[in-house]
């Protein structure tokens, strides 16, 4: 797996990689996106809409690894494993983020908010709340909703956020889901795929950041290897063998080889 030419090089690829192994899937992503967006501050990563940094992301992928994405699935019924390229450009097209908030009204309720930023669905996943455990989807949801609403109203009366998680029907919190789905939809890919031996369909999230941190974690280990075996066998330093075109390293390793 070689990388093509990206927004950094296999150098600063290496030391963004060493850095990650010690870090948890958050921080992982946003070490990724620093790397989407070099230079760019970490208070300017957190305020994005988390959709516009699952795009960039997806950009990375295809500067550094290409267009098409293979992916691994298990029908969720029988357990086949379901293999099949995606095209990255496709599933990360970025969308126009609104320039107003986004309003739902239903069953007496009128409900205006914002897009969930990096840094909501950070909070979102490392606090507790109401409606569930601290780390169920339910309760992350919640979170999510209380940290982005801006102005609640029931009956014409308004309602403090904090309280949304207790009071707010099912309805209406569904509606803002799926208004919000509708307004960033990089922000969540979901895959519905239909097996092959059973017929079933399966029902599967594409997590962009973990994909693209297996893969980095794969191209990285390989590379350490070609290091190492162009080091020992022509006593060149690690800058000089990563200062080489991947073509060119290739070609060397079958000298290697061939010795």
């Amino acid at each position: 797996m070689t990388p093509g030419t990206g927004p950094v090089g296999p150098a600063e690829l290496l030391a963004a990689w060493e850095s990650g192994l010690a870090l948890g899937a958050a921080d992982r992503s946003l070490l990724l996106h620093r790397a989407a967006r070099p230079g760019t501050g970490t208070d300017a990563l957190l305020s994005v809409p988390v959709g516009e940094r699952e795009a960039d992301l997806f950009a990375l992928r295809r500067s550094l690894f290409g267009e098409l994405m293979q992916v691994r699935i298990e029908c969720g019924t029988c357990d086949e494993a379901m293999e099949f390229d995606l095209d990255a450009g496709a599933l990360g097209a970025r969308g126009t983020v609104p320039d107003r908030p986004l309003r739902v009204a239903e069953d007496g309720w009128v409900v205006e908010f914002r897009l969930p930023t990096v840094a909501d669905l950070a909070a979102a996943g490392a606090t507790g709340g109401a409606g569930g455990s601290p780390g169920s989807p339910s309760g992350a949801r919640r979170r999510l909703l209380t940290g982005c609403t801006l102005r609640a109203l029931r009956d014409g009366e308004p309602v403090a956020a904090e309280h949304l998680a207790e009071l707010l029907p099912e309805r209406v919190e569904q509606l803002i889901a799926e208004k919000a789905a509708e307004a960033d939809p990089t922000a969540e890919v979901t895959l519905n795929v239909v097996c092959p031996e059973c017929g079933a369909a399966t029902v599967a999230e594409l997590d962009i950041s973990f994909y693209l941190w297996t893969e980095l974690d794969n191209w990285a280990r390989d590379l350490l290897l070609d290091v190492h075996l162009l080091a020992t066998a022509y006593g060149w330093s690690e800058p000089e063998i990563l200062a080489l075109s991947p073509l060119r390293r290739r070609y060397y390793l079958e000298l290697c080889t061939d010795a």
